[in-house]
């Protein structure tokens, strides 16, 4: 009497060996820290590399945020006079702690939207995660900038005030040290209210408005059959049209952030007291100070950042996230 075949074959030994086959040549989706320290690898590269890249239209945007009597032609009569008075090398000013702590808030944000995405999706379930797909892109980015500022916080604080003082210090470490040893710890937290204010939002608005405009695009063009060409270009788009709509809404906060971190505050005077006498200085208009620069720098870095981060999921081979669009 011969043996029964095994549960999983198919009665053909043909079919189960071309199975087999296919099951080898199919790679197995990732999880758990595999997938999610990936994720966080690709946001930090892609934050690191587009805001590093950026850093002259930032320091042309601060200067005009800190200085709009001076810095009063725009962004490229910015840009030609800060080179016109402290040089080309002028532009690169922060350059390091800029890639450093985008790096870091690239990492918790990227790959904290996807695991808050994924524990909404776990708390939810499927089905009510995407019939509710806008509140959960809404949450997951909120938790994922907190923490991501929490890291960026005192990178930022060095940044603007190297930016705004050209001889505070020579570099990131030096001026990362003296703010320490002057000003204490709580000084790299002065502005984390403000950077929160401006920050939140701002991812919040920018994943949105990428999910929905790439869940629009998608509706007509099937993903499955896209190339990996078309899918950067896809997510290039997006992620440019996100970028626009997170500069408007982060504004505000953008420019009372600059000015929060210029100068110490007065001995006593707290940090929403400071908010406060800020905002009522600025008003509306001066709120809005250099929002050519930030959207051309914000919509720039943006779609890089999205187009960087699939190119470099892919690359690593990140591909077991849940997706709850419906297209």
């Amino acid at each position: 009497m011969s043996a029964a075949p095994p549960p999983t074959s198919t009665g053909s030994s043909k079919l189960d060996a071309a199975k087999q086959v296919a099951a080898a040549n199919t790679p197995e989706k990732m999880s758990g820290f595999a997938l999610y320290s990936r994720f966080a690898l690709a946001g930090a590269v892609c934050c690191a590399v587009t805001h590093g890249g950026l850093t002259p239209v930032d320091v042309v945007k601060t200067r005009i945020q800190l200085d709009p009597i001076t810095y009063n032609n725009g962004m490229i009569g910015g840009f030609r006079k800060v080179v016109a008075n402290e040089g080309a090398g002028a532009l690169l000013t922060g350059f390091g702690p800029t890639a450093a702590g985008y790096f870091l808030q690239g990492a918790f944000k990227f790959g904290g939207y996807e695991l808050f995405k994924q524990q909404c999706i776990n708390y939810l379930g499927y089905e009510t995660a995407s019939n509710n797909r806008t509140a959960v892109y809404l949450a997951s980015a909120a938790a994922a900038e907190f923490f991501a500022d929490i890291a960026l916080c005192p990178l930022e604080a060095t940044r603007i005030r190297l930016v705004s003082e050209p001889t505070f210090a020579s570099g990131l470490l030096s001026g990362f040290g003296k703010i320490a040893k002057n000003e204490g710890i709580g000084a790299f937290y002065s502005g984390f209210g403000p950077i929160l204010f401006k920050q939140v939002p701002y991812t919040m608005t920018k994943f949105v408005v990428y999910e929905k405009v790439a869940e629009a695009i998608y509706r007509r063009v099937d993903k499955s059959k896209t190339s990996d060409g078309m899918q950067t270009i896809i997510n290039l788009g997006s992620g440019l049209i996100a970028g626009f709509a997170a500069a408007i809404v982060s504004q505000p906060a953008d420019t009372m952030l600059s000015k929060i971190n210029k100068t110490k505050g007065l001995p006593g005077e707290g940090t929403t007291s400071r908010l406060i006498k800020i905002a009522k200085e600025l008003g509306f208009r001066g709120s809005f100070s250099g929002i050519g620069a930030r959207l051309f720098m914000v919509g720039t870095l943006t779609a890089g950042q999205f187009a960087i981060y699939g190119d470099i999921k892919k690359l690593l081979g990140a591909t077991g996230g849940v997706e709850i669009a419906k297209t």
